[in-house]
C-alpha cells in the first residue's frame, strides 16, 4: 500500500508540474502576443526594451539544463569559438527538438562559419516552430543577401518589418534593396 501511495503522490506531483508548465507556456504565449502588438506601435527606445523581453522569453526552454546549453553555446559564439558553439547548440537540439531558439542559435553559428546551407536549414526549422521569430527572419534576409538573392532578402525583411517596424537599420536596408531591384522583375 505504501508503494501505491508513493506512486500516486508522484503521479499527482507530475500532473501538477505539467499543468504549471502548460499554464506557464500559455501565459508566455499571451505575453508574446501582447509584446508583439506593442512592438508594432512602440517608439524606437521602447521597441528595444520590448525586443529584449521577447528574446528573453524565446530563450527560456523550460529546463535549466537546456538553458545552460544555450548559454554555453552563446558564450562560445561570443568568444569566436563556433565549433564549440555548434556542439552545445546541437546537444540542445538533440535533447529539446521543439525548442526553436536552439535552431536559431545554431543557425547563427553556422552563418559565422559561412555554412549557409546548414544555417538556412536551421532557420527553416526555427520558423516552423516559431513563425513570429523576427530574429530568424532577419537571419534569413542576411543570408539571402550574402548568397546573391536580393529578392528573397527583401521579402524576408518585409516580413520582419510587419512584425517589428522599428527594427534598427531595417528601413534603410529595405530601401537599399528596393533601389537595387528597381526596374527588375521581383
Amino acid at each position: 500500500m505504501a508503494i501505491l501511495t508513493s506512486y500516486l503522490q508522484c503521479a499527482v506531483a507530475a500532473l501538477c508540474a505539467s499543468q504549471v508548465f502548460l499554464t506557464s507556456a500559455s501565459a508566455q504565449d499571451n505575453e508574446i502576443d501582447a509584446l508583439l502588438e506593442g512592438l508594432r506601435s512602440a517608439d524606437p527606445a521602447a521597441a528595444v526594451q520590448i525586443e529584449n523581453r521577447i528574446q528573453t522569453i524565446w530563450s527560456q526552454s523550460g529546463s535549466d539544463a537546456m538553458d545552460l546549453l544555450l548559454d554555453r553555446g552563446r558564450e562560445a559564439l561570443a568568444e569566436g569559438d563556433t565549433k564549440t558553439a555548434v556542439f552545445h547548440f546541437s546537444a540542445l537540439i538533440d535533447h529539446a527538438p521543439d525548442f526553436a531558439e536552439g535552431y536559431n542559435a545554431r543557425a547563427t553559428a553556422y552563418f559565422q562559419e559561412q555554412k549557409f546551407g546548414l544555417a538556412l536549414e536551421d532557420i527553416q526549422r526555427t520558423l516552423a516552430l516559431n513563425p513570429l521569430h523576427f530574429d530568424a527572419m532577419s537571419g534569413l534576409a542576411i543570408i539571402f543577401e550574402a548568397i546573391g538573392k536580393p529578392e528573397g532578402a527583401l521579402a524576408a525583411w518585409r516580413e520582419v518589418q510587419r512584425l517589428h517596424p522599428n527594427r534598427d537599420g531595417m528601413a534603410e536596408t529595405i530601401k537599399r534593396l528596393e533601389d537595387g531591384l528597381e526596374g527588375r522583375d521581383i
